[in-house]
């Protein structure tokens, strides 16, 4: 069967749990001070946009696309959950967003990442769909662990 997108199921149990997961993995291999993960309250802010990805029921990621204004937006919350990694789940989250992006009239996603080794599958997913360094943006500060990520639609 194949992968479905869908948005707003972010009071599921099984997001609110894959939730919680990225959020203690984000602390777990970040340092403090660039720990921008929001929690699962936060991403019920009007601006952000939720997508969960599923396989017949089965919650296999998620992530979300956060209005920034002046044709801009923002990628956050990107996870796979550990049983499907490897299945193209974070490229089909990242295209729904994309095509979002694309239908809202945005000229480019921008998004914040780690650079350690526990980053590394996210910096191969983002490099493989044309995502470029570029500057810190949305107040977020330029760190050794930091790299900020954009890509023009």
């Amino acid at each position: 069967m194949p992968i479905s997108i869908t948005q707003d199921e972010l009071d599921e149990p099984d997001v609110q749990a894959l939730l919680a997961l990225h959020v203690a993995a984000m602390h777990a291999h970040s340092p403090r001070e660039a720990c921008h993960v929001l929690p699962g309250s936060a991403l019920a802010h009007p601006a952000i946009t939720f997508f969960t990805a599923r396989e017949d029921g089965r919650l296999l990621g998620i992530g979300a696309l956060k209005a920034l204004g002046h044709g801009e937006g923002e990628i956050k919350s990107m996870r796979t959950d550990p049983a499907a990694l490897g299945r193209g789940v974070g490229m089909a989250i990242l295209a729904a967003i994309v095509t979002e992006a694309r239908g809202r009239g945005y000229d480019r996603l921008l998004l914040e990442t780690g650079t350690t080794p526990d980053f590394a599958a996210a910096l191969r997913l983002y490099d493989r769909a044309g995502f470029v360094r570029t500057g810190p943006f949305g107040g977020y500060p330029p760190s050794e662990f930091t790299r900020f990520l954009r890509l023009d639609l």
